[in-house]
């Protein structure tokens, strides 16, 4: 005969109660101690943020690659860390935002630092959550790569080259003649910036100066996104037929925390008789490392300003 389902006994209620109890009071520890190790990691951040920007290395990869390490490593190595990839995470978030309330950081510096930061903290999360039970040995070899990548700027000796060479060719609908008249007249910037420079980077307000001789400065006021404004001075070194070279005076816009400009140089050439090839070269010193992250982006942006400084100024019909 089968049996009638007993009720549950005060007893068995009172069991499962306690057991609940005691589960919630364990998530709660948890959760306390993981609020505790972010607390932690970012503290340590912080004081290394600090000493990174006394130090002026806030150019460095020390900034963009051994920050992030620390911490993902703080974090990862503390017992209440359940999930080492996403507690990284949340530590390199909180780091960028104490970087931009505390140290002045605008958000062109946090949209570029924030790729790179999760990167390096991610896969550090991983490979050092992997080899902790291999023990100390087995993550200090996972970590060496990361402190010899983390020194890359910090001295001559630890630097990649710093020279960079940006070519763009375009072909424009005008006499070599009157490519060189506009260039010799007053700058005109009236097109539209592209996107990507219009994402914090100074833009260019105001200018002063004209003419391609020998000696001529051209001045550009640079204003608004991050920074305080400037001006980026340029005197022509060269002019012959078909070619002149500006070469940089002084750069007090913020462009120069992250590179140094050193020549422009415009040349053009008849293709037929309505049209002529611009050829705008920029030739610039990186400032900021590690190399194989920043190179790309520089490239870009500054493809991007050589396109526009023909269409606005070698152009006659722009």
């Amino acid at each position: 005969m089968p049996t009638a389902p007993q009720a549950p006994t005060p007893q068995s209620r009172q069991g499962h109660a306690t057991n609940a109890e005691a589960a919630s009071a364990i998530l709660v520890r948890k959760g306390k101690r993981n609020l505790i190790a972010v607390i932690l990691g970012v503290g340590s951040v912080s004081l290394l943020l600090r000493l990174v920007y006394q130090n002026h290395f806030e150019t460095n990869a020390i900034m963009f690659v051994g920050i992030p390490t620390v911490l993902s490593v703080l974090l990862v190595l503390l017992p209440s860390s359940q999930n080492p990839v996403g507690i990284a995470a949340k530590g390199v978030t909180i780091g960028l935002l104490i970087s931009a309330i505390v140290f002045g950081e605008g958000v062109i510096c946090i949209l570029m630092a924030a790729p790179i930061a999760y990167i390096v903290a991610i896969t550090v999360a991983v490979l050092v959550s992997y080899n902790r039970p291999k023990g100390p040995t087995a993550m200090g070899l996972v970590l060496l790569p990361f402190l010899f990548m983390s020194l890359e700027g910090t001295t001559r000796t630890l630097s990649f080259s710093r020279d960079q060479t940006v070519r763009v060719e375009r072909v424009v609908t005008a006499r070599p003649e009157e490519v060189e008249a506009v260039l010799a007249g007053p700058m005109n910037f009236h097109t539209r910036l592209p996107f990507f420079l219009r994402l914090g980077f100074p833009r260019p307000v105001s200018v002063r100066g004209a003419g391609i001789e020998a000696g001529s400065e051209r001045a550009i006021h640079f204003a608004g996104g991050e920074g305080p404004p400037g001006d980026l001075v340029m005197r022509v070194d060269v002019h012959n037929p078909s070619r002149v070279v500006f070469g940089a005076v002084e750069d007090h816009s913020k462009v120069a925390h992250w590179l140094a400009w050193q020549t422009a140089e415009v040349t053009w050439r008849a293709v037929d008789a309505s049209h002529t090839e611009v050829t705008w070269t920029l030739r610039y010193r990186r400032g900021v490392d590690p190399a194989w992250y920043f190179i790309p982006w520089e490239r870009y942006g500054t493809r991007l300003a050589a396109d526009y400084l023909i269409d606005n100024l070698a152009d006659p019909k722009r």
